[in-house]
């Protein structure tokens, strides 16, 4: 768990970064409506997370450099002993105060009042433009509150600072206890899918392998699913998003499993590929032995120093050799790459960035530039092949395969390790574990 000493140092950072006479504002994530009065389950805006660890919505974070009341302001719901008997426990002010260590609290009910002043003299506005449209018309409306009275000496702020692009950066580097935190969400992922390639039998519909993966995120103390679980069977595994999970899993096809699960706010992402009758075959394991060495040969490639396209790089060469080697393709390496004529098989990138979102902020490129890897940076490796059944461009037994294999590993002073254990990914642990 991330402790009130880090959120401390966070909100530290950002306020050296911040230019004087400014003024930082997060709002808390919108609350979503499922169908007519009910709502889906309550997540956090990530950036307000991160800054302040405080879940509750209808809640905006202020920070304020070299204010004599305290830097960091929240405005939050009030204490109502009615609506918490429906709706569960608020802290209220005194709560983001004793609990979150907020310098000062108000309720949410009189930002109108309080926030306009607060924003009257300062230079800029440091603010996440463009994610909740409604609370963008608000603070303009507080902005031009301020406009209308220049007359009167009012000073509107002068400029608008996008918040993210400094929240990001610092989120990109994870510290020790992120990387305890993440260890534990991909402990958690691992074990659910151990227990998947244990259970899965021909006969099964996906989504009862799904709530075998999500049974034990749950019961492993996991809050939910970091995403949509993707459990493909047959052709469906061609489908790279695939979230319908509503087939049965047929005897002699693969099953590609894509889940993670969150744990403390952040996210693991595995994806294994197995057979659905614990035994591959012959054209089905040539196609996963590819990825699986295009998966080693890119980890290796991982290193502080090293551009961030280095990874994708190797697993298109490696994937491409492979291709041809199995008659899939035919031609020069090189020359196949550079057509592109892998992206038929092989049509995304090798990983992404990994942390509180599932894919997690940071630019990658800087100044048009692919950034160098530095250590603290989880990333995910995730190469795959995907034969689709309907491609007449290639022999009648590779199509329907799709392989995709993904761990996620940290960046290190030397290279990188894994976060994730003990998932089988060679093809004879996998089979013997599904015994």
């Amino acid at each position: 768990m991330i402790t009130k000493k880090e959120y401390a140092s966070r909100r530290s950072g950002l306020i050296n970064m911040m230019e004087p006479n400014s003024i930082a504002i997060v709002a808390s994530a919108p609350v979503r409506v499922r169908s007519k009065d009910t709502f889906y389950p309550y997540k956090q805006d990530t950036t307000f997370s991160y800054l302040s660890g405080f879940p509750e919505p209808q809640s905006v974070l202020v920070l304020i450099p070299s204010r004599s009341q305290g830097q960091f302001v929240i405005f939050c719901q009030e204490k109502d002993q009615m609506r918490e008997i429906w709706d569960g426990f608020l802290y209220g002010p005194s709560g983001a105060c004793d609990h979150f260590e907020a310098d000062d609290a108000f309720p949410i009910t009189d930002i109108d009042d309080i926030l306009p002043g607060m924003l009257e003299g300062k230079d800029r506005v440091y603010y996440g433009i463009g994610k909740d449209t409604e609370f963008d018309n608000r603070l303009m409306g507080w902005v031009n509150e301020i406009r209308a009275r220049r007359r009167r000496g009012a000073i509107p702020p002068g400029e608008f600072i996008d918040i993210d692009h400094f929240v990001n950066e610092m989120r990109l580097i994870k510290t020790s206890v992120e990387l305890k935190i993440m260890k534990n969400a991909a402990a958690i992922t691992a074990s659910a899918h151990r227990r998947a390639m244990r259970v899965v039998r021909p006969g099964m519909y996906e989504y009862q392998l799904q709530a075998e993966i999500e049974h034990e995120f749950l019961y492993q103390g996991a809050t939910c699913p970091a995403y949509t679980t993707i459990v493909g069977g047959g052709k469906n595994s061609c489908v790279l998003h695939y979230i319908k999970n509503q087939d049965l899993l047929v005897d002699g096809d693969l099953v590609l499993v894509d889940a993670g699960c969150e744990y403390y706010n952040y996210c693991a992402d595995i994806t294994r590929t197995f057979p659905v009758n614990g035994r591959f075959t012959r054209p089905q394991a040539s196609i996963y032995e590819v990825v699986l060495e295009a998966q080693a040969e890119a980890i290796k490639s991982i290193a502080p120093g090293k551009p961030y396209n280095t990874a994708n790089n190797v697993t298109i060469k490696t994937i491409t050799q492979g291709l041809v080697d199995l008659g899939i393709l035919s031609g020069d390496v090189d020359d196949l790459i550079g057509r592109g004529s892998y992206r038929d098989f092989y049509m995304h990138q090798s990983g992404h960035w990994l942390g509180m979102d599932v894919h997690d902020v940071g630019d990658y490129r800087l100044d048009q530039i692919w950034r160098d890897y530095e250590a603290g940076m989880v990333v995910t490796v995730e190469p795959g092949i995907y034969i689709a059944p309907d491609n007449l461009s290639v022999e009648e037994k590779w199509r329907g395969i799709s392989v995709r294999i993904e761990d996620n590993v940290v960046l290190t002073r030397d290279g990188c390790e894994h976060l994730n254990e003990n998932v089988p990914k060679c093809r004879v642990e996998i089979e013997k574990l599904m015994i």
